[in-house]
């Protein structure tokens, strides 16, 4: 049997870093192949798997591997409070594009225009999971499986799909774009089928975005608030989306 560590070292650069008990708790749910799996305290983290996680403490207590301190924190950019960490195997890309390009859709595509902070991709990719959306896609330089972004979205990338595309590449579907200018979003009702875009928290839409984007769309907003947070724009669009959804 390979040793943890060394395996770990092995297949590194090529898989997914889950950073933190929680997203290993749902990389598992959702499925996600994890081939190794630490922890500096391994009955500290099986007993809040006990309190939070009962339906995937077995799958831990088979995977789990006990490391020193020193050694876990040797594996991660940032040793989490719960010093668990584990990798996973990334989805197929192209199984994920056949999700994103299938229609009719039950839920819609979230597209984040040349996002710029890492932190707000994962809290979107975690939103879009809570929602069930059919996948995020980023457009720009950002990878969307940056271990930021995976940690931020707290191991959800495994419960829908993310890529990276180019606005050409775009799911088809009415692709809505959130713009100040746009029609205001509480008098549009959003089909299961759309592409819901938003743009950069610093520069807003892309022109070529724009110029694809078969609505505007605004948020509610008081005068003389600029904006809100690009999280909070997503959860807004997806809870209208979500109030004519069937049940």
């Amino acid at each position: 049997m390979t040793d943890p560590v060394t395996l770990w070292h092995r297949i590194a650069a090529e898989t997914v870093l889950l950073d933190g008990f929680h997203a290993l708790k749902h990389a598992l749910r959702f499925g996600a192949e994890v081939p190794v799996a630490v922890t500096a305290d391994r009955a500290a983290t099986l007993a809040l798997a006990g309190e939070l996680a009962p339906d995937v403490r077995q799958a831990l207590d088979d995977l789990l591997t006990q490391v020193p301190q020193e050694t876990y924190a040797s594996l991660v950019p940032r040793p989490h409070p719960t010093a668990v960490a584990a990798l996973a195997v990334r989805p197929s890309r192209a199984s994920h594009l056949e999700k994103l390009a299938h229609t009719p859709r039950t839920a819609p595509v979230v597209v984040l225009d040349n996002p710029r902070n890492l932190g707000n991709a994962g809290a979107v990719i975690r939103l879009a999971a809570g929602f069930g959306a059919t996948g995020v896609v980023t457009t720009g330089t950002v990878d969307p499986w940056h271990p930021t972004v995976v940690r931020g979205g707290a191991g959800l990338h495994f419960a829908t799909a993310v890529e990276r595309l180019t606005v050409g590449e775009l799911p088809p579907g009415p692709l809505f774009a959130l713009d100040p200018e746009g029609d205001d979003l509480r008098g549009v009702t959003l089909p299961d089928g759309a592409v819901l875009a938003f743009g950069s928290e610093r520069t807003g839409l892309s022109p070529e975005l724009r110029a694809r984007a078969d609505h505007l769309l605004s948020l509610p907003m008081r005068p003389q608030v600029s904006s809100y947070n690009l999280a909070t724009s997503v959860a807004m669009t997806l809870y209208h989306w979500s109030l004519a959804a069937p049940r």
